[in-house]
Formats: C-alpha cells, structure tokens, sequence
C-alpha cells in the first residue's frame, strides 16, 4: 500500500488518541512533518501544536494551506460533524474521517439506529422522542432495567441505564426538560437493555473495502467491577479472547457487510473508523452504537498491535487504496490503564502537578489526555481523563502486569485509576 512520497501531517484533537495518533506518525518512514492542533502537554514535547477551534473548518483549511499539511488525521467526532472532512477533501487535501453525513451515524442516535433497521443490522428495540410527553408514557410499558440515551453528542456520557421507572423518569427528565446534555439530549431514545459482554470493534472503511483491527473491550464505569457512573473510558484491552474466528465471521455476515451496502446505498463516501459498539448476547451479536472515528482508549491499545504500519493503512484509506489482504497484527495482548483526576466524571481539580517517571520498561509508554505545560514546563493535570499507561506483552497478563508497575510510579496524589482494567478476561485466563 506504501506511496513514495513522503507526508506533512496534522492531527486534529487533544486527547490520548490524538496523542497515540501523533506517535504512530512519528514513527513512520511515511510522514516528513507531524503537528497537532490543538494538541496537548505531551504532544507538545514532540510536535508543534497550533492554538486552533478545530470546530471551524475555514480556520483548519488557512492553517493546513498556510503551513503545507497534505493530510488531515481527525481524531475527535465533533470536527466531523460541521463537514470538515468535505471542505478539504474539495480543496485537495487527504482526510482520514468521514463526511458530514457519514458523521450523523454518531452525531444523532436517532439516525443511527434508524440505519440499523433500514438495512437489517440487528440491534436493541428501540423508540425515539423529541417531545417530553410522549417519551413519559412510553415508559411505563417498558421493560426494566431499560436504557436511555442522549440523541445527539455528549462526550460518551448521554448514555443511562434505568433500573426501574422513577430512575428512567428522572433520566428523561434530566435531558429534556433540564438541559443536562444541552441540544444533544432535545432527541432521546429509549431502547431495551441488552445482556451480556460488550466489545469495540475499529473497522476501517475505505469505499467497499474494510479492514477489522483485533476486537476490544472499553471498561466505561468509574469504579472497580464495572461499578459507578460510565465515563469516557477509563482503560481497554485487545484482542479480546471472546472473538474467535467463528464469530468474527457471524459479526463481519451480519452487521459489517449490510452496513457497507448501506452506506454506499445511501451515497455515504466513508473514508476512517467506523468504531463498532457490540453486546454479545444469547441470540448473538447486537450493535450498541457506531462512532465514526477511533475509541479513546482502544486506539491507545490498537496501533501497538498493527505490525503493519497504521500510519500506511490511515493512509490508503484516505486514498481509496486500502488492500486488506496485506495487513499485518503483531501477536500478543495491548492495554490500556487510564488515570484520571480525583472525582471524575463529576467535578474534579486541574493544575496539579505531575510527576512521570525518568525511564520505562520495554514495551510501556505513556499517552497524555488532559495535561498542559505551566511556563517552567512543569506537567500540570488539565482534564478528567488526564494520562494513560500503555503496554505490549505476550499476553494480557504480562501487559497488565507492565502496566501497573508504571502506574505505581506516577508521582500525583490526585491521581485515580482502576486496578482491575481486563478483569473479565483475567479471570477466564486462570
């Protein structure tokens, strides 16, 4: 799939992912310049960051034109979603992320699961409401624990398990009539509860060519067990041993092959990650959810097992060249332990010092997610979801093992993290 010319590229976001995106770029023999926009206090260490509202397309356009970046990497979902990929995909620049329109598959869940029923994808029952009555009594004939979710973007936040009613009254409430969400929660949909063990599944999708990266599990509550309110993702793993090659060929039949039709069925040109939310449930697998770009954490724990250059497979999907054919997964296991600031999800100090360790072992590096450089170059915390500590092993319990032993280095007080991430799997691995 290589091209000969080499790349001048800008990563868009600020975030661990952008950060895992930028070191992938680094150590590519494909790309002469990496900068980020707006980056962060571990970015910046390593690559030019532009002050930048990444939200504006015109302002990414004069930056890209101004400074000669050839290719736009767009990490996060908002930038997709005011069609940033098409203003520069129509003025010549190479994009990794979809279109405006192939962004509404996450920017509105209505839209999402009215997708899955139009091409037979199976999924939750669901129902969706722009009015607070109506969503009210539907309630009451609804089976409990039910779910309620926010239609459009909240930060992976929008999403509340109701266990009986006045639960799932008050999430309806919250939403509509209270703003909690603002706009993104003026649609909610409402769908049954799905039993059973999620996974993340990153398809890269290039015109009706796709290729599936190893399948992952987010761990998305706070607190240990799966326990306390969900977050953006406070660590992952892959490959998940639940997936054997029976299954990933039930999942490619039944959800990712009809979902390829249906983009090219309703002219959607998706060029990036379509990151598939699964429930492996007793009558099979169901979609939760699609994205539109990489998870964040599981991009920290994909790209250090693509053998094949992921920086070359962004590349040829960008370019409509992608082979799957040649694509290479390095054995092993990859995870992910996220530390984040004392009391997130909910409110949480910033600007407290952080500091990391002088080396690392073999196979461990760490991400940077919320942080920023006081004018000394102190490393100050500057978000939930501050740093994440990412190691390669031969498996999952080797990784874990590298990981937790950096973790315990960190020197930061306000510093929090579960010290179960991969638990399921552990367990079954005795």
């Amino acid at each position: 799939m290589t091209q000969a010319s080499s790349r001048k590229v800008l990563v868009l976001g600020s975030g661990g992912r952008e950060h895992a995106l930028v070191n992938a770029c680094l150590t590519s023999p494909l790309v002469d310049r990496v900068a980020a926009a707006p980056g962060n206090g571990g970015m910046e260490m390593v690559v030019d960051c532009f002050a930048l509202d990444i939200e504006n397309p015109q302002a990414v356009l004069e930056l890209v034109q101004t400074e000669g970046f050839d290719w736009v990497i767009i990490g996060p979902e908002a930038p997709m979603t005011t069609g940033l990929a098409d203003v520069l995909r129509d003025a010549g620049i190479a994009v990794y992320g979809p279109g405006k329109k192939g962004a509404e598959l996450e920017a509105s869940k209505a839209v999402c699961k009215q997708f899955l029923a139009d091409y037979q994808i199976p999924t939750a029952d669901y129902a969706h409401f722009q009015a607070l009555e109506p969503a009210l009594a539907y309630l009451k004939a609804c089976k409990y624990p039910t779910v309620v979710k926010a239609s459009g973007l909240a930060a992976g936040k929008g999403v509340i398990i109701c266990e009986d009613a006045q639960q799932a009254e008050a999430a309806v409430r919250d939403m509509m009539e209270h703003g909690k969400f603002g706009e993104s929660g003026n649609e909610i949909v409402i769908e049954e509860f799905l039993e059973g063990e999620e996974l993340s599944l990153m398809v890269l999708i290039s015109g009706d060519q796709f290729v599936c990266l190893p399948p992952s599990q987010d761990h998305k509550r706070i607190g240990e067990g799966d326990t306390g309110p969900n977050t953006g993702g406070m660590g992952a793993y892959a490959p998940l041993d639940l997936v054997d090659e029976s299954l990933m060929q039930t999942i490619e039949e039944t959800v990712i092959k009809p979902t390829i039709k249906g983009l090219a069925a309703e002219s959607i040109d998706f060029r990036g990650t379509l990151f598939i939310g699964l429930m492996l449930t007793k009558e099979g697998p169901k979609v939760l959810e699609f994205n539109v770009r990489f998870g964040d954490p599981e991009c920290q724990v994909l790209l250090p097992l693509c053998e094949t250059d992921p920086v070359d497979l962004m590349l040829a999907v960008s370019e409509g060249r992608l082979k799957p054919e040649t694509v290479r997964i390095r054995p092993g296991a990859a995870i992910i332990v996220v530390i984040a600031a004392q009391g997130y999800p909910g409110s949480y100090n910033k600007g407290e010092n952080i500091g990391l360790p002088v080396s690392l072992p073999e196979g461990v590096h760490i991400v940077h997610a919320g942080t920023r450089r006081s004018p000394t170059g102190q490393l100050l915390s500057n978000g939930g979801r501050v740093l994440g500590v990412v190691a390669h092993g031969d498996n999952l319990r080797a990784a874990a093992t590298k990981a937790y032993a950096v973790c315990n280095q960190i020197e930061w007080p306000g510093a929090t993290f579960r010290r179960d991430i991969g638990w399921r799997q552990l367990a079954r691995e005795g």
